[in-house]
């Protein structure tokens, strides 16, 4: 569901005929829904017939659109994650003169915001098509701006794969937004603890003095925030939940850390 539109996906293992198509429009207009076929794997999803609105949600406190396809993952609580983001920049506190790094960045839904108020961003995102959608995105975004977004690039990682050579390959930014899937963030902790524990490793890199971590499961956060605290020489300053997923047992969590004084403790 988009902020415009409803889409709905028809999987069809036969090419649909004139007559199909014409019961689809009919079906469409009568129920103001867009249809999009998918006649192999997800990557063949398509629009059926251009034009329309845009399937796409707003972040009106961002003045960003984003738009996505019905494959694409985004938050299932358009509204509260409207809620989740303004939280979480204003937790992160990015400032003009500073670099911030958005792991697990998907369609941009943090990189975009962050944009607005940071100096630099960097996108990470471990699949290629989400990270296509987020240079779109932000290309899409940049247009007729009053304040043009800050410059950003996108990557695309194996974040479950992450080594300290490949983290300071990244190079230094002051803070960090982290929005993992369930499995969290393990790898990309871990090879900051190495880094925390090894100085001959990190060269000139220093860590983020800020980190904001967006968990849709506690589980995981606890045990990334045991490895950030215990083996990487920072502090859990702040924890919250918000109730993304109404009526059900599931919650997204939020946690803020802060770098100790010295690093190297």
């Amino acid at each position: 569901c988009g902020d415009e539109v409803t889409a709905l996906v028809l999987r069809h293992l036969e090419p649909l005929g004139e007559d199909d198509m014409a019961r689809l429009r009919a079906f469409a207009g009568h129920h103001g829904v867009q249809w999009w076929l998918q006649s192999k794997g997800p990557e063949t999803v398509k629009l059926m017939d251009s034009g329309g609105p845009l399937l796409s949600y707003a972040l009106p406190e961002f003045g960003i659109s984003m738009p996505f396809k019905p494959t694409d993952f985004t938050q299932v609580n358009p509204h509260i994650n409207r809620v989740l983001v303004t939280r979480a920049l204003r937790l992160l506190d990015a400032k003009k003169h500073e670099r911030v790094i958005d792991w697990f960045c998907g369609l941009g839904n943090f990189t975009l915001p962050i944009a607005t108020t940071a100096g630099e961003v960097l996108g990470i995102e471990g699949s290629e098509a989400l990270v296509a959608r987020s240079r779109d995105n932000f290309t899409l975004n940049q247009v007729g701006r009053s304040q043009p977004l800050a410059p950003t690039r996108f990557a695309a990682r194996n974040l479950f794969e992450m080594t300290p050579e490949l983290l300071v390959a990244d190079g230094m930014a002051q803070k960090w937004l982290v929005d993992p899937p369930r499995e969290g963030a393990f790898a990309l902790f871990k090879a900051m603890a190495e880094l925390h524990a090894n100085p001959a490793l990190r060269g000139c890199w220093t860590p983020p003095q800020r980190i904001v971590y967006v968990s849709c499961n506690p589980a995981t956060l606890a045990r990334d925030a045991g490895l950030l605290v215990h083996e990487a020489g920072y502090r859990c300053v702040a924890a919250g939940v918000v109730n993304m997923f109404a009526h059900t047992a599931h919650v997204e969590s939020m946690a803020v850390f802060e770098l100790g004084t010295d690093p190297a403790n």
